[in-house]
């Protein structure tokens, strides 16, 4: 989304397009509203509106597009525009990995790294990645690193342990940003409930960072909750 920044960048790409490709577009709420404009009639009519010059002496040229697929990724549909959002036929939620699925991950990626597991390494891991491949795959690679420090080409359970404390990463997927939010909810503020706003002035953290990057995990395993008042600890943030 936010890497087509011009009008042209995106004719570029709509132009080069053969029939039946399928154009992907990743964080597409970050789309611009001029590249937006441009994207409607392409969805809709499979042609290229664009205006060429400026002034008096612009006009305004068609361009017949190849019929195409377009496909857009966003984790934060609402912030879309809704004419850009009622184009698109079908949407579709992804929820997130389960635990055997993030298990098959973590193998295929040690596979790659040529690093063999023992048995029970990768469930292990796989509960402290947060149901995200790509952490997931860090804490392989970290692993992986921490290993060849070690000259070992295999994983043992405690290795990997230790791996993950040198990292701060719990058995729950826990780093200690996670763990500092719940200590500000259940002691600073005694459980709740306490703004989103004062909670980022007391971790030192930006609100957006603590609203997308760690409140979502928190929510999904049952630390905190978010209330009309604002955020307040479960009993498992005691634990």
């Amino acid at each position: 989304g936010p890497a087509v920044e011009k009008t042209g960048d995106l004719a570029a790409l709509l132009t080069g397009l053969s029939e039946g490709d399928v154009l992907f577009i990743d964080e597409i709420h970050r789309l611009r509203p001029a590249i937006e404009e441009v994207l409607y009639s392409a969805m809709e009519d499979c042609v290229l509106d664009i205006v060429i010059g400026k002034g008096p002496s612009a006009r305004s040229m068609r361009l017949e597009l190849k019929p195409f697929t377009l496909v857009g990724a966003t984790t934060r549909i609402g912030s879309m525009s809704a004419p850009l959002r009622d184009r698109f036929m079908h949407a579709y939620k992804l929820n997130f990995y389960t635990p055997i699925e993030m298990e098959q991950i973590i193998t295929r990626t040690a596979g790659i790294l040529n690093l063999e597991l023992e048995e029970g390494v990768a469930k292990y891991l796989a509960g402290c990645s947060r149901s995200t491949p790509r952490v997931g795959n860090r804490l392989v690679r970290a692993i992986r690193d921490y290993a060849e420090v070690k000259d070992e080409k295999t994983i043992s359970m405690k290795r990997a342990r230790e791996t993950l404390g040198l990292l701060g990463v719990d058995e729950v997927g826990l780093d200690e940003t996670d763990r500092k939010l719940l200590r500000a909810i259940t002691e600073t503020f005694n459980g709740g409930p306490v703004g989103l706003g004062t909670l980022a002035a007391a971790l030192a953290e930006e609100q957006e960072t603590l609203e997308d990057v760690y409140e979502p995990y928190l929510l999904q395993q049952g630390f905190i909750q978010r209330t009309q008042k604002g955020r307040v600890a479960l009993p498992a943030a005691y634990k």
